[in-house]
C-alpha cells in the first residue's frame, strides 16, 4: 500500500528552527527542531546564515526520519520579517544576516520615506520603520558595497536557494518590508533608482505558493527531502501562523494573543489606513491580508503578576465581571493598533478590591483593546464577517477565551495546531489548488466557544474605556465615535 502524501513546512524563528512533515488530513507525522543563536550589541541583532541552514537540515532530518522520502510532495519555508543580508551570484552569503529588530539603519530610513511616500501611501502601510528590511539594504549596500552579482536575500531566500541549488526569486511576503509594490507584484524602480539601489541587486519577485524549484542531489543528502521534492515560494513567519490557523478566506480573521495581540484577516480588496496602523499582506490567492500589532497583550501578566498562581487568578477573576478598574495594560510606552500613539502609555483607573480583581481588570483591558481593534477594521471597510480564530499562549486559559468571546459577542475559534510551520505545510500542498481549500482539510478545529448571554454586562466599561482613550488625544474621534455607535 503506498504511504500517504506529506507535506514539509519549515519555520525560522528568533530562536530555533522547527519542521513538521504533516499529511493532507493534518496529522503531524514527524516533527524536529533545532535552536539558533544570534549577536546583539545594542541595534545590532545579528545571526549567521550558515547556522540556519546547518539547522534547518538537521531538523529536516529529525522530522522525515520515520517518513518514506518518497511520500514528501513539497516543502516551503517561512521566517523572521525584515530579515536580510547580501550575497554573491551564486548565493552564498557576503554579511551576516540582519534580523528583524535590527535597528542599526535608523538613520536611513527618512529618506526611504521621503523617496517612497507616494508608494508607501498607495499601499496602505503610510512609512517604514527602522527596523524594516530597505533601510538595512541601504546600509548594507553603503557599508558593504555591490560588486558585480551582489544580491539581496531574504532569510527564508537563503534556505529555499540552499534547497534548489541555486539563485532563486523571494516572496511577496518578505518582499513587503523591503519595498515590493504588491499591487502590481512588482518593484518600484523609480523608488530604487532615485535610493541608489541597483536593478539587479534585487531578487525576482513571486507569490507566496508559487513553485520556485526542486530539492537538488546536495539538499536531500543533508536534509532527508527526497531529491526532485518541489520547493514552494513561502512568506514571513506571521503570515505563516494565519495559514496555520486556517484563516485565509474572505472575511476571516486570526487574533494571536501572546506577549502582544496581533490581528490578521482576508479582504478581496486592499484595506488602506490613512493611521499606518493597519497593513496588508498579499495573499497566496491574489486577496489581501490586513492585520495589525497592538502594544497590549499576555505580556502584561508577566510583568504585573510575576510568579503567580495564574489558574486561581482565573478562578477569582470570573468574581469581578466586570472589574472595579478600568485598565490598559499597555507592555511598555506607546500604541501601534487600534491607533498609533507613540506617547500613549498604561492606566488602572479605580482601585482593585484584590489581587483577583486587578487581574480581572487586565484581561478585561486586553478584550477591551482586542474589540476595538474590529471597530477600527469595521471603520476602514474591512470584512469581519467569517470566522475568528484564536491562537497565541493565551488560549491555554478556558477563562480569558470565553471572557474574548463575550467581550467581542461572537463566536470564536480555536484550532489544533497553528504553528507557522503547519501554516508551510499547507502552502506547500497548494501549488494547483486553493490554499483555503488545502487548509480547511489540514488544519483541524479543537472547539468553537460561545459568547455567552449576559456579555452586555461589559458594554459600559468598554464605552468609558473608549472614552477615556479619546480624552486622552490617542484614539481619533472617528474610531471612537464608530465604536459607541456600534455598541449602542
Amino acid at each position: 500500500m503506498p504511504a500517504a502524501d506529506v507535506w514539509v513546512g519549515l519555520d525560522l524563528g528568533t530562536q530555533s528552527v522547527r519542521a513538521l512533515a504533516v499529511s493532507e488530513h493534518g496529522t503531524v507525522v514527524g516533527s524536529g527542531s533545532r535552536p539558533l543563536r544570534g549577536r546583539r550589541d545594542g541595534p545590532r541583532h545579528e545571526q549567521d546564515p550558515d547556522d540556519w541552514w546547518r539547522a534547518v537540515a538537521a531538523a529536516g532530518r529529525e522530522a522525515l526520519r520515520d517518513v518514506d522520502p518518497a511520500a514528501v510532495r513539497g516543502v516551503a519555508v517561512d521566517a523572521t520579517s525584515g530579515t536580510v543580508l547580501l550575497v554573491d551570484r551564486e548565493g552564498t552569503p557576503l554579511t551576516p544576516g540582519l534580523m528583524y529588530d535590527d535597528t542599526r539603519a535608523a538613520a536611513e530610513v527618512d529618506r526611504v520615506n521621503e523617496v517612497g511616500a507616494a508608494v508607501w501611501r498607495e499601499l496602505g502601510y503610510q512609512r517604514m520603520q527602522p527596523a524594516w528590511a530597505l533601510p538595512k539594504l541601504l546600509w548594507l549596500l553603503r557599508k558593504h558595497g555591490a560588486g558585480p552579482g551582489t544580491r539581496l536575500a531574504h532569510q527564508s531566500d537563503i534556505v529555499t536557494s540552499q534547497l534548489v541549488g541555486g539563485p532563486v526569486a523571494t516572496d511577496l511576503s518578505n518582499a513587503l518590508k523591503t519595498g515590493a509594490e504588491l499591487v502590481s507584484e512588482t518593484w518600484p524602480t523609480e523608488v530604487f533608482d532615485t535610493l541608489g539601489v541597483p536593478a539587479d541587486v534585487l531578487p525576482p519577485l513571486v507569490r507566496p505558493g508559487t513553485p520556485l524549484g526542486e530539492v537538488c542531489a546536495a539538499a536531500a543528502e543533508e536534509t532527508g527531502l527526497r531529491a526532485g521534492t518541489p520547493v514552494v515560494a513561502g512568506a514571513t513567519d506571521g503570515c505563516a501562523a494565519q495559514l496555520g490557523a486556517g484563516v485565509l478566506r474572505p472575511g476571516s480573521w486570526n487574533s494571536v494573543l501572546g506577549t502582544t495581540l496581533v490581528l490578521k484577516g482576508v479582504s478581496r480588496d486592499l484595506v488602506r489606513d490613512p493611521s499606518g496602523a493597519v497593513y496588508s499582506h498579499k495573499a497566496p490567492s491574489g486577496d489581501w491580508l490586513p492585520g495589525g500589532a497592538s502594544s497590549t497583550g499576555a505580556g502584561a501578566i508577566s510583568r504585573d503578576f510575576p510568579g503567580a498562581d495564574l489558574d486561581e487568578l482565573n478562578r477569582r477573576a470570573a468574581g469581578f465581571e466586570p472589574s472595579s478598574a478600568l485598565t490598559y495594560p499597555l507592555i511598555s510606552a506607546g500604541e501601534r493598533f487600534p491607533f498609533v500613539a507613540p506617547q500613549a502609555q498604561g492606566f488602572v483607573l479605580g482601585t482593585p478590591a484584590d489581587d483577583g480583581d486587578r487581574f480581572a481588570g487586565v484581561l478585561q483591558g486586553v478584550a477591551f483593546v482586542e474589540r476595538l481593534c474590529f471597530e477600527h477594521l469595521d471603520l476602514l471597510g474591512a470584512p469581519l464577517s467569517g470566522d475568528l480564530v484564536l491562537t497565541g499562549g493565551a488560549t491555554r486559559s478556558t477563562y480569558w477565551t470565553q471572557l474574548r468571546a463575550d467581550v467581542l459577542g461572537r463566536p470564536v475559534t480555536l484550532v489544533e495546531n497553528a504553528e507557522p510551520a503547519l501554516g508551510m505545510a499547507v502552502l506547500a500542498a497548494s501549488p494547483g489548488r486553493d490554499a483555503a481549500d488545502v487548509a480547511a482539510t489540514m488544519v483541524r478545529v479543537h472547539a468553537i466557544v460561545e459568547p455567552r448571554p449576559d456579555g452586555a454586562r461589559f458594554t459600559e466599561p468598554y464605552l468609558r474605556f473608549v472614552d477615556e482613550l479619546e480624552r486622552r488625544g490617542w484614539l481619533p474621534a472617528a474610531t471612537a465615535r464608530h465604536a459607541k455607535e456600534h455598541a449602542s
